[in-house]
């Protein structure tokens, strides 16, 4: 007899998971199944944290069930790609996966066959956003409208001479309003183009920064 898990999952605290346990309870007894571990999650299905499902998940990997039973594919994954990705790791792991409501059942070809089409289908449906995403850019580019963040006007020579005043980084990046990043990053830029041409330092070193002796 096959070891059966089962996965529930309803939106919010006022529904009750017995009426998809009911239906696959029966479920499991119809197929012969023996249901070993039942999982549950109170949570809205766009959430990427779920305690239920990564239990269920760590659960597969240890191998401790054969078969997955849920109410309906919408139950257990947030988007379709995140479907496909949690039954691929499932078809690895050897457990079957079953669906109540669809009827989809991955222990025969049928139900595999599915799984393809609906994996072709989700990569068609990517496909179609990028080449849509990159339509609207061609268009933004022949309009002459700009793409992407706008660059930052920032006075460089500036933020070297308040390095060399002796503000901190974090201070010099919240007189400038950037990142403390961007203030490193200039800096850097600034020593080697002073180390290219022979030059000495565009700002002394802070004795707080100095490497010990």
């Amino acid at each position: 007899m096959k070891r059966a898990a089962i996965y529930l999952r309803v939106s919010s605290i006022d529904q009750h998971p017995e009426t998809q346990f009911h239906d696959l309870e029966m479920m499991a007894q119809q197929r012969g199944l023996e249901i070993v571990q039942r999982y549950t999650d109170r949570i809205t299905g766009t959430r990427a944290r779920r305690p239920g499902l990564d239990e269920m998940m760590a659960d597969a990997r240890r191998h401790r069930f054969d078969v997955l039973l849920v109410w309906a594919s919408d139950r257990l994954a947030r988007s379709v790609r995140h479907f496909l990705e949690v039954l691929d790791e499932l078809n690895h792991l050897g457990v079957e996966f079953i669906s109540f409501r669809e009827q989809l059942d991955t222990s025969g070809p049928l139900g595999r066959a599915v799984v393809v089409i609906i994996g072709a289908i989700a990569e068609l449906e990517r496909s179609l956003i990028v080449e849509r995403v990159r339509a609207g850019m061609r268009r933004a580019k022949l309009e002459g409208r700009h793409i992407g963040r706008r660059p930052l006007n920032l006075d460089r020579a500036a933020v070297l001479r308040d390095r060399q005043r002796g503000l901190s980084l974090t201070e010099v990046a919240k007189a400038h309003r950037c990142s403390r990043g961007l203030v490193s990053k200039i800096l850097k830029d600034a020593r080697n183009v002073s180390s290219h041409e022979g030059l000495p330092p565009a700002y002394p070193q802070p004795q707080e920064n100095r490497p010990p002796i």
